[in-house]
């Protein structure tokens, strides 16, 4: 079924679309810790591909194992675990909305500063390489955004959908992710995305713009000893 791929998001994008931002060591994968701090664990890890992990990240550093079902050793603290929901598009409809600016590297600090203030995830200087980055600007200045993050084939992550306070309550977040759906199917992909179980308004936000949910996952970070 198409949708499998979704079980391991981010060890299909590592060896597809972001092979050639992987950082590898044996069966392991990680993205460059400026871009994402997602590593790829296979679902039968051995105790040499945990200690090819440590290597590649480095002690003491965080593993955030996204939605792998593996757990690391023992010696591994874990420092979070969150459950949380993954959630695919509708078909794609409308028409672009004038608001709606392309991001690129001209504006990576103005991202990052954005993202920095609302945090609506882990993002870093060169988050922005993922995918397409879009955004609304007021007065020069940007207000809200989205982007696109993991690349599983025939899928493209939605994420980074973060609004600015002085411009919350005027609908940019559905502008943004609906401008992103278009966009993804235009390119022949369907989007979907991942929502923490507590944020009850970006869930609310979603099922108003017609995503439906495929499975509850649970987020999970752990030290490297």
């Amino acid at each position: 079924m198409k949708d499998l791929v979704l079980d391991d998001p981010v060890g299909a994008s590592l060896t597809g679309a972001h092979a050639a931002l992987a950082r590898r060591r044996g069966r392991m994968a990680t993205y460059p810790d400026d871009v994402a701090v997602f590593s790829a664990v296979p679902a039968d890890p051995t105790p040499q591909d945990w200690a090819d992990l440590a290597q590649l990240l480095g002690p003491g550093t965080v593993a955030e194992l996204f939605i792998a079902a593996a757990a690391p050793p023992p010696t591994w603290a874990r420092l979070f675990e969150l459950e949380g929901r993954q959630l695919v598009a509708p078909p794609a409809g409308g028409d672009p909305d004038p608001r709606v600016v392309e991001l690129g590297p001209a504006d990576a600090a103005e991202m990052l500063d954005l993202a920095t203030r609302t945090r609506p995830g882990p993002f870093f200087a060169r988050t922005g390489e993922l995918g397409t980055f879009v955004g609304v600007r007021r007065g020069g200045r940007l207000v809200a955004m989205a982007g696109q993050r993991l690349r599983p084939p025939g899928w493209t992550e939605i994420s980074a959908v973060c609004t600015a306070d002085e411009a919350r309550g005027q609908g940019l977040a559905g502008v943004l992710v609906h401008d992103l759906v278009r966009r993804t199917a235009a390119r022949g992909d369907q989007a979907f995305l991942h929502v923490v179980e507590g944020n009850t308004a970006a869930r609310a936000l979603y099922r108003r713009l017609g995503f439906t949910e495929r499975r509850t996952v649970v987020f999970r970070g752990y030290r490297v000893p």
